[in-house]
Order: C-alpha cells, then sequence, then structure tokens
C-alpha cells in the first residue's frame, strides 16, 4: 500500500534591508543619588518637605536646633574682640618701649659730652678723678637703659605677634562657628524626587562624619540612565564591525537605543549611548556600558528593569524567515525547502529577530519555498504536496535603518546640583525661616 504524499505549507521568505537589533536587559539609575546627612550634631527641630515628592536643587528639608551653634558663635566673636583688644594693647606697649629707648638714646648721648668735656678738663686738673669716674659711670648706665629699651621693644613686637595670632586663630574660630550655624538649615543639593522621612522631628542626629545619621534621599528624574553588561564575544563583534567600518563605536558616537518597559509591547523611548567602561569585569567577563532617555512623562523610575535594543549591524539586505520554520539537531539549526516536489535541507546561520522574523546571515537567499508548517512531516528527499502561504511581517517599531546622533539631538546629564555659591551662602534668620517653612508645610497638609 502506497503512502499517502504529506502535504506541506510553504512560503517565500521575506527579503529587505534590516538593522540586527541586540536585546538586552538593563536597569534604570538615577543621574544623581543624594544621601543626605547633618554636618553637624544637635536635635531635629522641624522637617520642611512632603515625602515623596519634588524638589529643588536648594529647598529648605530640616533645620537642627540653632541655640547651641549660636551661643558658639558668640563666644567665638568674643574670643576675636579679646584678641583685638590684646593688639591694641601689644601696640601700645611697643609705642611705650620705643619713647624708653628714645630716652635711653638722649641720655647715653648726654652722658659721653659729659665724658668727653670730663677728660679735656682734667688733662687741666680742673676737675678731680672722681667727677670724671663718675661721668663714664653714666655713661654705663646710660647703654644699660639702650639695651633695656631694646630689650623692652622685643617683647612688645612678640607680645604684637601673639596678639595678631591670636586674631588670626580666633576668626577661624567665627568662621567655622558660622559654617556650623549655617548647616543647622539643610538643603537639598539636587532636583528630584525625596524619599520618606528616616528620622522624625525631636530626635538627636549626629553628623559630620561618614556613619552620620541618614535623613533622607533624593533621586533625579530626568534625564535617567540604563546601564547594562555586554559580553566579550558581543564586544568583540561590536569592535569588528567598527573596524570594518559597518558600525560605529559607541566610544565615539551616540548611539541610537530603544527602550521598552515591562507592559509595553514595543520601544516607545528612544535615547543613545551615553557610557562604555574601560575595562571588563573579571568575575563577570562583561563590560559595563550606559545609554540615557529622557523621560520627559516620569515613567522610568529607577531600580526599574528594561527591555533594551542597541543596533548590532549596519542596515543591509538580510533573509527573514519565522522561528517555526527552523529546525534544530544537536549543533546545527536548519530549514526545509520543496524543490521539484521534493524536500530539501539547508543548514542556517542565524542571527537577531526583526519585526517578528529570525535574521538569516547564512543558508537560504531569499527566493525558495520555505516550508513553515509541517516540519515534523518533512525529511530530505520525500516527496511532499504544497500549499502557499505568506510569511506576515509583525512591526516590532524598531527602524529599519540607523545614524549616530547628531549633537542637536544629544541628551545631556545637565546639571541639577545646589552650585557652590548658593550653597555657601550666608542664611537668613534661622528661626524666621523655619517658621515660614512650617507654617507652608502645614497649608499643603
Amino acid at each position: 500500500m502506497t503512502k499517502p504524499v504529506p502535504t506541506v505549507t510553504v512560503a517565500q521568505p521575506i527579503r529587505k534591508e534590516v538593522v540586527e537589533w541586540d536585546s538586552y536587559t538593563g536597569r534604570l539609575e538615577p543621574i544623581e543619588f543624594v544621601e543626605i546627612r547633618s554636618r553637624v550634631s544637635g536635635y531635629l527641630q522641624s522637617i520642611h518637605f512632603d515625602e515623596g515628592q519634588m524638589v529643588n536643587a536648594g529647598d529648605l528639608l530640616f533645620v537642627i536646633d540653632t541655640r547651641p551653634f549660636v551661643a558658639e558663635l558668640n563666644g567665638a566673636k568674643a574670643a576675636l574682640n579679646q584678641a583685638k583688644s590684646q593688639l591694641s594693647q601689644a601696640n601700645a606697649q611697643m609705642d611705650e618701649s620705643e619713647a624708653q629707648q628714645q630716652q635711653a638714646d638722649a641720655r647715653l648721648k648726654l652722658a659721653v659730652s659729659r665724658v668727653e668735656r670730663a677728660r679735656k678738663l682734667r688733662t687741666s686738673a680742673a676737675i678731680s678723678q672722681d667727677e670724671l669716674d663718675g661721668h663714664e659711670a653714666e655713661i654705663e648706665q646710660a647703654q644699660a637703659d639702650v639695651a633695656a629699651a631694646e630689650a623692652g621693644i622685643g617683647l612688645a613686637a612678640a607680645g604684637v605677634a601673639t596678639a595678631q595670632a591670636a586674631i588670626e586663630s580666633a576668626q577661624a574660630g567665627v568662621e567655622t562657628a558660622e559654617l556650623n550655624l549655617r548647616y543647622t538649615q539643610i538643603h537639598a543639593p539636587v532636583a528630584g524626587r525625596i524619599s520618606r522621612e528616616y528620622v522624625t522631628e525631636g530626635n538627636l542626629v549626629s553628623g559630620g562624619t561618614a556613619t552620620s545619621t541618614l535623613l533622607t534621599t533624593i533621586t533625579s528624574i530626568q534625564p535617567i540612565y540604563c546601564t547594562f553588561d555586554i559580553n566579550e564575544q558581543q564586544a568583540l563583534k561590536y569592535i569588528r564591525l567598527a573596524q570594518a567600518g559597518k558600525r560605529v563605536s559607541s566610544r565615539v558616537a551616540k548611539n541610537p537605543v530603544y527602550l521598552g518597559l515591562a507592559d509595553e509591547e514595543r520601544f516607545p523611548h528612544e535615547g543613545h549611548m551615553d557610557f562604555v567602561d574601560n575595562r571588563f569585569d573579571n568575575d563577570t567577563a562583561c563590560i559595563r556600558v550606559r545609554c540615557i532617555f529622557r523621560n520627559e512623562k516620569e515613567d522610568l523610575v529607577p531600580g526599574m528593569f528594561a527591555r533594551v535594543r542597541l543596533p548590532g549591524s549596519a542596515a543591509e539586505e538580510r533573509v527573514l524567515i519565522p522561528d517555526s520554520a527552523i529546525g534544530t539537531d544537536q549543533s546545527t539549526q536548519f530549514a526545509y525547502i520543496v524543490v521539484d516536489g521534493k524536500i530539501e535541507r539547508r543548514d542556517l546561520k542565524l542571527g537577531a529577530i526583526v519585526d517578528g522574523l529570525r535574521v538569516v546571515h547564512d543558508g537560504l537567499n531569499g527566493d525558495e519555498a520555505l516550508v513553515i508548517e509541517g516540519l515534523l512531516m518533512s525529511r530530505p528527499g520525500i516527496e511532499v504536496n504544497v500549499q502557499a502561504e505568506t510569511i506576515q511581517v509583525a512591526d516590532d517599531g524598531l527602524p529599519d535603518t540607523y545614524q549616530p546622533l547628531p549633537p542637536e539631538r544629544w541628551i545631556s546629564a545637565g546639571l541639577t546640583s545646589l552650585p557652590e555659591t548658593e550653597a555657601t551662602a550666608v542664611l537668613p534668620d534661622m528661626d524666621e525661616t523655619a517658621n515660614a517653612a512650617r507654617q507652608k508645610r502645614e497649608q499643603v497638609q
């Protein structure tokens, strides 16, 4: 009895220009993430933000009890005034010592003149030897007075130097006290979404060290990073494509990247490559890369996983077939085609999925009658009946060609941090600022 001839469904492969978009799973990361800690220790007096809301750089967040720091500043100013008084006293002593030196110099000059006259008179026996000896003793006394005056000037100069050093030390103490007083008001250093209150009002917080009390955190939202890892095989592929001039390296160009979230069928978020690390990780043999997205709708949340598509080839004409037409044995992937009513096998070299179809690098040229249904009934050399169908293309939302983004389309991380000049500006009255912020918060609540 003759076996019935099986019927298989055949279709002509799709042939068109496509880009092979490599698939990765990335994690969204904020551009800026700040842990808010106090620089000074003290009791938490008030909190001035709503948990989970957006804050701007410079917004008041916390106020530490200012009274100890006001007292410290007043003490430092008093020490500065005292040091200035000591300098004035040392300068007065210097003036007095200089006046004493002038008097001693005058007495020495007078004593020398007297001795010279006495010596002339002694030669004519007009005065006695005792009188001459008395005038010479006056010279020695005057010289001793000059030496004492010079020592007094040196001592006064040391007093002036000591007073000046005390002023500098006291001035440093005032600056430190002013800084500590400013630090009692904690402002947002960056713009972003703030977390919850980790410490409530009235608690003692420590500050100024690496283990200071964590008060809250701020995460930037726009734009946002997505990081993922590339293994050595993929990295070498990109290097060879760049060397062949088929694909510009992401180290030197902003290659486009597309991203989709877990509930998104396509890839509606467009960004570009932003960073490629300088080495492979010794443990994972992967290299870390990063792309950036605008996140205007703020639906990309730090910490989320995302599906990422990165261009893995140049735009080239390729053969596309459905995965249902691909068979696999121990080491080879293959497809069946019908030639003159008989099944023939073609070993395949496959690539990525584009528009729901598999890219064929080698094994098919696109004009074959490809078996898309009935693979289990097909064997090389058997006769079959065929019925023709058309392969359906499912648009995945990814373009069939691409170019590196021009500079006007680059996404900048931007500056959301508080400028240094604003961060160190002299703050207004602490109590008034704290009360105004507290009233505003109560109105919002």
